[in-house]
């Protein structure tokens, strides 16, 4: 790292936004406010089941989401803006080696200290930044998820965008959402096909700490 680099941490919001207020049809299921999440808690700092991102990915994503419902599809959102205190709460229970609960959900053929060293979880997140979401695509005539060939949050290499030990349709509807995204501005991570972070993030240096909440954001 840059000897000179310096990670500024603040609680103000005022360039973010709901991400449902640029995109309606967003549909959102964030499992962090829910206790089925890979720790099996609800997470400190999500106070509203809400989607909250910086105001230039959320003009992203409605391109992003003007192009997909063309094609019969609407974007599915399990996490966007996370708190800087949530991430610290993945660090707490990284190291309580007795809290196996959701192993057999989300890594069930990895020990939790592999999980930092092979990049499924980080100790200073993109998410924080406000520009990262994690989607994935759902068929308006089915109403079903697309089938990705493994789930969210799945801590895997079968979750690897690449991998290729799902089906040719799988393997086809994940670069069908990454490409998608790509076209739009975002940029994808090695080893999680539903992870996006805008390549021209406004804040690339820059943590934030304020509470998952509309109320929140619309008393600034």
């Amino acid at each position: 790292m840059d000897p000179n680099y310096k990670e500024i941490v603040t609680n103000d919001a005022s360039d973010f936004v709901l991400l449902a207020d640029y995109v309606p049809s967003i549909i959102q299921e964030i499992r962090y406010y829910s206790t089925y999440n890979f720790i099996g808690d609800r997470i400190e700092g999500y106070e509203d089941p809400c989607a909250i991102v910086t105001k230039e990915a959320a003009r992203a994503l409605q391109s992003v989401s003007g192009e997909l419902a063309s094609q019969g599809y609407r974007i599915k959102v399990f996490d966007a803006y996370r708190p800087a205190t949530a991430v610290k709460r993945f660090v707490q229970w990284s190291v309580d080696d007795l809290d196996l609960r959701m192993k057999p959900f989300f890594y069930p053929d990895l020990d939790k200290a592999e999980l930092f060293k092979r990049g499924y979880i980080a100790s200073r997140s993109s998410h924080s930044r406000g520009s990262t979401v994690d989607i994935t695509l759902l068929d308006m005539t089915t109403g079903k998820e697309v089938d990705m060939g493994g789930p969210f949050d799945l801590f895997s290499e079968r979750s690897h965008p690449d991998y290729r030990g799902v089906t040719p349709e799988q393997y086809e509807n994940r670069q069908y959402l990454r490409e998608a995204m790509l076209r739009n501005g975002f940029e994808p991570i090695f080893c999680e096909w539903w992870h996006f972070t805008l390549a021209n993030e406004p804040y690339p240096d820059t943590y934030f700490e304020f509470p998952v909440s509309a109320q929140y954001l619309r008393q600034l």
